[in-house]
């Protein structure tokens, strides 16, 4: 149940049936008129533009216009307490109390779906796929929460939604981890030096997978590495995958299907795909120009196989083939794409980290040619996490090698503050990770205060033993709400805007800025009980006003959907 549209609807209906009285003639489908929750010193629970869109469409001087809503919608809006025009144009509304009780009355019937839109939709979200040749650092961090959060967003707003890995398994870097990992079973089982070399992978990490081997094939000789290589790289692929979905799931993070890129090579799907473009006109032998700021003398014009990726918005055509006549990174990929497109999905999303952002445009370009324009691609970029303690970058003992580990920082900080501080900002800016502030006991540690709001509402039911097995019905004789309980409330109603923006924007990261800012109203209204009696929550040990029961039960219902969404604890004491 999302108000804002109810009224929107409502008013735009009125508006309709009075265009002529009003001389409204163009209405431009009425694009740009909102109804939000105005600013709190108006003491109003809706706040209409209306009159500032059509005023700027028809010529009409936007005060003399809202003053005519304002009576047309007294006269026919139903539950209107006042309403009151405001310069340059803006119409505010109150709600009768009885109204904002029928409101809380629907939100009770919701409870779990209380935000939920139902859009149904399907959807395919890939994120983390980072190689598996070693474990997942703070960048893949921030990547993994972005999306695993995205997901359940999306899926508490009625959509279908799979988590996908793509596992880069083929390749140099797969046989130089399968060396890195022969190297150190030699070091354990017969004491060589493990050899100095840029190719290969020195973390402790590749120990780990050697002893998992040494353990579970301990009648192996491992004398020659070109005679152990299928069934040693098969080995190390299964136990760093274990390592990297160990850290997953340590942060919360669950996927629904792993792509392996080894499969897609192995079932031809690359030449399958470029045949299907091939048909389609999208593929040919020529040359491409350089490379911006590439000397021409320096430039090798070679005649290759290209993609014509400059027909769908990329800056030039793609190679398919390298010098060698192998396929590039960039045809396996679209091959991959290929697979996406085939299973028909709604929506395919891609989180990618910040050295990726150049790869959206061909990413893109091929998505649209494979699916005739069909299959909407979305790439979010991950940007970088910098770590600050005592207000200076902070360094951790790299135990992974030469990063800092999703493990590293989990030896630090617990997983529900990992997990709401990735989301303190936008995805696509860079985020100071700031451990003083993770582990204060503070307003200014956010996920502290969210999880004490519901903390001390647990407290406080406790205490006056109150242990509903559903929520009571609001006494329509109660007296009308005080001034900061019906603040709670218009912030509870925002909870379906922000869900549906959320949403529609893939910007997560909301979520966690709108709990904060309601778990602050809370703690605000409880405190107001330390210096004026009139608003303590408790009075001889009994609850002061079952108004208030019906505050917390609505807070409750909104901290545990945000939180789930979240996958955020709610503790029961702090």
């Amino acid at each position: 149940m999302n108000i804002f549209d109810k009224y929107r609807k409502l008013i735009i209906e009125i508006v309709e049936s009075n265009k002529k009285k009003l001389n409204i003639k163009n209405t431009d489908n009425y694009k740009g008129v909102t109804v939000e929750t105005p600013p709190v010193k108006f003491n109003y629970d809706l706040s209409c533009n209306i009159s500032l869109v059509l005023a700027k469409t028809n010529n009409l001087n936007p005060n003399t216009l809202a003053k005519e809503l304002g009576n047309l919608f007294e006269k026919n809006l139903d539950g209107i307490e006042k309403i009151e025009t405001l310069g340059p144009g803006f119409i505010n509304i109150k709600l009768t109390n009885l109204s904002i009780q029928k409101i809380i009355q629907e939100i009770y019937r919701n409870k779990e779906s209380y935000g939920s839109s139902q859009s149904n939709k399907n959807y395919n979200i890939e994120f983390v796929s980072a190689n598996p040749t070693g474990p997942l650092h703070v960048g893949h961090c921030r990547g993994a929460i972005y999306g695993d959060v995205l997901s359940n967003l999306l899926k508490f707003n009625g959509n279908n939604v799979v988590k996908e890995y793509y596992i880069n398994d083929y390749g140099n870097q797969i046989i130089n981890f399968t060396k890195s990992v022969f190297f150190r079973i030699r070091e354990i089982k017969y004491k060589e030096n493990f050899p100095k070399s840029e190719n290969l992978y020195p973390g402790e990490y590749v120990i780990i997978i050697a002893e998992k081997i040494i353990d579970s094939f301990a009648k192996n000789k491992f004398d020659k590495f070109e005679e152990n290589y299928d069934f040693l790289s098969k080995q190390s692929l299964v136990y760093a995958m274990e390592l990297i979905k160990d850290d997953l799931n340590k942060l919360g993070v669950k996927h629904d299907n792993f792509f392996s890129e080894k499969d897609l090579i192995e079932r031809n799907l690359i030449s399958k795909t470029i045949e299907t473009l091939k048909g389609k006109k999208l593929v040919e032998e020529g040359f491409l120009q350089p490379p911006k700021g590439e000397e021409n003398k320096n430039w090798k014009k070679i005649k290759r196989l290209i993609f014509k990726s400059s027909l769908f918005g990329d800056d030039n055509d793609r190679a398919l083939k390298k010098d060698d006549n192998t396929w590039t990174y960039f045809a396996n990929d679209i091959a991959y794409h290929s697979d996406k497109v085939s299973r028909k999905y709604d929506h395919l999303i891609n989180v990618l980290g910040a050295d990726h952002t150049g790869y959206i445009k061909r990413i893109s370009s091929a998505v649209q040619a494979l699916s005739d324009g069909k299959t909407k691609l979305t790439c979010k970029v991950s940007q970088l996490v910098k770590l600050y303690k005592n207000g200076k970058p902070f360094k951790m003992s790299k135990r992974s090698g030469d990063f800092i580990s999703v493990n590293d920082l989990l030896n630090e900080v617990d997983k529900d503050s990992i997990r709401f501080m990735m989301l303190n900002r936008s995805n696509d800016v860079e985020l100071d990770f700031d451990f003083d502030k993770v582990l204060e006991k503070s307003k200014e540690n956010p996920v502290f205060y969210v999880q004490y709001c519901h903390a001390r509402i647990k407290s406080l039911l406790r205490t006056i033993k109150y242990k509903p097995h559903k929520f009571r019905k609001i006494k329509s004789q109660e007296k009308e709400f005080n001034k900061y309980q019906r603040q709670i409330i218009r912030k509870i109603l925002d909870w379906p805007k922000i869900v549906k923006t959320s949403s529609k924007k893939y910007e997560p990261h909301r979520i966690p800025f709108y709990l904060y800012e309601l778990s602050t109203i809370f703690h605000s209204y409880w405190s107001k009980g330390n210096d004026d009696e009139s608003y303590r929550f408790i009075k001889n040990g009994k609850i002061s006003s079952e108004n208030i029961i019906v505050i917390i039960n609505l807070l409750l219902i909104v901290l545990k959907n945000g939180m789930a969404i979240l996958n955020v604890s709610l503790p029961e004491k702090m």
